[in-house]
């Protein structure tokens, strides 16, 4: 699928709770996928990627977090476990999808796609870390990458932006 893809909405996910989830439900929204971990010294990011949600919601942003133990070893809970913490340490709020690889040969589509449409430094198409972050227009395009040490705080002006488009 991601080699005929044209947009974000032509991929679907698994959602936390084990439900099919068509990013198609999301058009005309803007996206901001993130690749995320427990315990990992980026984990903290996941109270500022709520603070961006709560902020934008209303606006058209959403935030999607898809869980990867591919770094590390730093997402080893289940689905439940990972839902569980979200919420207790965060208060996480926005959808999470089930855990999936972003790497490699069992990479999901959706991340063998951002990653050809936004590579990262030099070029590379593979991720590097937890949190790596691609904000996604109401168009379905990505419109940047952001690398896992970019706070989620310092991407209010790009999604301003990207809300006003």
């Amino acid at each position: 699928m991601a080699a005929s893809a044209s947009s974000v909405y032509d991929f679907e996910a698994t959602g936390i709770a084990g439900q099919p989830v068509s990013l198609s439900a999301y058009r005309d929204k803007v996206l901001l996928i993130v690749n995320t971990a427990s315990a990992c010294g980026f984990t903290p990011q996941y109270k500022g990627l709520q603070a961006l949600h709560e902020r934008y919601a209303e606006r058209g942003l959403v935030v999607l977090g898809f869980p990867c133990n591919q770094f590390g070893a730093q997402e080893k809970g289940s689905d439940e476990e990972i839902a569980s913490f979200c919420d207790l340490n965060f208060g996480v709020t926005f959808p999470l999808m089930h855990k999936i690889e972003v790497n490699g040969a069992g990479a999901h589509p959706l991340y063998r796609w951002l990653t050809s449409k936004a590579p990262g430094v030099l070029g590379t198409r593979s991720i590097k870390w937890n949190f790596t972050k691609f904000l996604v227009g109401r168009d379905g395009q990505v419109i940047r990458r952001y690398a896992p040490q970019d706070r989620p705080e310092k991407l209010a002006a790009d999604i301003e932006a990207a809300l006003a488009a």
